[in-house]
């Protein structure tokens, strides 16, 4: 499989704490790579070392091989890369139909929304929607935009179980039938997943703890 992007030996720094330990990750082009962790373990800021909103202190970003590491996030925005990280990922300001016309570039018709629970609120200012209808309008933008690779940072939070199912329906979707290559962060690889997903890497305390397809066993969790 081609590799669309990938981590080599990555390592993050905030201040004194070291986030991720020397991580090595693959996301094969037009799959679905789910990325497991607990809170802590290190998921989010691979995410953000991929969409480039980190720097690395050591270790390598590729994007196709072409090593991306000092490509500034918008440059990588500008290429095809969207990240939905797992919070302030709308426009609160703007209206639900103003976020989702700035994503898609053009007016988008309420029919053609992913989300029907979506429609009647076009009109409502998003930094008033409930924690599950903005991560609803935030999937959406990633959805409607032009960008081939999707990075997303539980995307499910805070969703009823219809719209979790719906959403992993959607990403399904856009690698089956638009050969978009797509990444996203969950704690769980939840059945309703599992059948779309390619590869799962697992990482815990910053360090990749396991990788491979989604019918093999994943080790035990470690306490603590």
């Amino acid at each position: 499989m081609t590799v669309e992007l990938a981590l080599e030996g990555a390592r993050v720094h905030y201040g004194p704490l070291e986030a991720l330990h020397g991580v090595d990750l693959a996301v094969p082009a037009g799959h679905l790579t789910v990325l497991l962790g607990r809170n802590g373990s290190g998921r989010t800021t691979a995410l953000r070392a991929l969409a480039g909103t980190v720097r690395l202190t050591a270790g390598r970003v590729r994007r196709r091989g072409a090593d991306v590491s000092r490509t500034p996030a918008h440059v990588r925005a500008r290429d095809g890369l969207v990240f939905v990280p797992d919070r302030q990922a709308v426009f609160g300001t703007l209206t639900v139909a103003e976020n989702v016309e700035l994503a898609a570039r053009s007016p988008v018709p309420p029919r053609q929304l992913p989300y029907p629970a979506l429609r009647s609120l076009l009109a409502r200012t998003a930094g008033t929607l409930s924690g599950g209808e903005l991560r609803m309008l935030a999937v959406t933008r990633a959805l409607l935009s032009p960008a081939r690779v999707l990075l997303l940072d539980e995307p499910t939070q805070g969703m009823a179980p219809a719209a979790v199912a719906r959403t992993y329906e959607l990403l399904g979707e856009a690698v089956r039938a638009e050969a978009r290559t797509v990444l996203l962060a969950e704690q769980r690889l939840e059945p309703g997943l599992r059948a779309a997903t390619t590869v799962v890497h697992e990482l815990r305390r910053g360090a990749v703890a396991f990788s491979g397809e989604p019918h093999e066993t994943l080790p035990p969790r470690q306490a603590g």
